[in-house]
């Protein structure tokens, strides 16, 4: 997991600049939508929305933005109806691939991802065939600006945390489903900021790829993270610092 867990820290401080900023916006107002039709407008009972909320505050989103967004959901303002899907596949070297999408056109969508993986190597697969290599957990992930490892990790622990780990200048916290909002609200209850809290798809086993491949699983992780209607991609590769940061340096 730690290769997977750099690249995301890097793609996470990539999406906090001015270039990357709008389309993170977007992809943050999709899900307070679709988390706000779920589940209703009220984020004290509705835990993906206050979950999507804390996200767009950790990437700076206005508070009008975040307001439209929840009205949207609710039906009180007009707005495009999102379907989730979730595709799989596979990335050269036999990566597996979880992709979240949220769209309006789900074969405008479809298309994208197929051209995007059939481009890169890489190779669609049937419902099942990858899924089961991930779980579902929680992350919260907190810089170490915010407050020394000791306290970080006490907080954690005594709230309930599965896992506690030094990643790439900040903590990164792993959690079961249910113990998510507990960690969470520990550290708010201690006004330690985070970088983000979310639920991800944490790969159950690794696959160690070098060199030119592992250039291509980057480039087409990338390319799927770049289409508008992709919301998360999870990926089970193992893969060096060292490349991964030259790979983010070419670009």
């Amino acid at each position: 997991m730690s290769g997977h867990s750099k690249w995301a820290s890097i793609k996470h401080k990539k999406a906090a600049t001015d270039a990357k900023r709008g389309k993170l916006f977007s992809k943050i107002a999709r899900e307070i939508i679709v988390a706000a039709k779920t589940g209703g407008g009220d984020p004290g009972m509705n835990p993906r929305l206050r979950t999507a909320i804390g996200a767009a505050k950790a990437a700076r989103m206005p508070n009008d933005n975040i307001d439209r967004a929840i009205r949207r959901g609710t039906g009180e303002i007009e707005g495009a109806t999102y379907e989730e899907l979730t595709y799989e596949a596979y990335a050269p070297g036999g990566v597996a691939l979880l992709i979240e999408a949220l769209t309006d056109n789900k074969n405008r969508t479809a298309a994208e991802v197929r051209i995007a993986i059939t481009r890169r190597n890489g190779n669609l697969a049937g419902g099942g065939s990858v899924a089961w290599i991930f779980d579902k957990k929680g992350l919260i992930r907190i810089s170490k600006e915010a407050c020394d490892e000791d306290t970080a990790f006490t907080i954690a622990t005594e709230a309930g945390a599965d896992d506690f780990q030094d990643q790439d200048g900040a903590y990164e916290i792993t959690t079961d489903l249910e113990s998510l909002e507990t960690v969470k609200t520990a550290f708010e209850e201690k006004d330690i900021e985070m970088e983000y809290a979310s639920v991800i798809f944490i790969p159950k086993n690794t696959v160690k790829v070098e060199g030119k491949e592992a250039k291509q699983v980057l480039g087409l992780v990338e390319a799927l993270e770049d289409i508008d209607d992709v919301q998360n991609v999870y990926a089970n590769f193992d893969v060096s610092d060292e490349l991964i940061e030259e790979y983010s340096n070419e670009q």
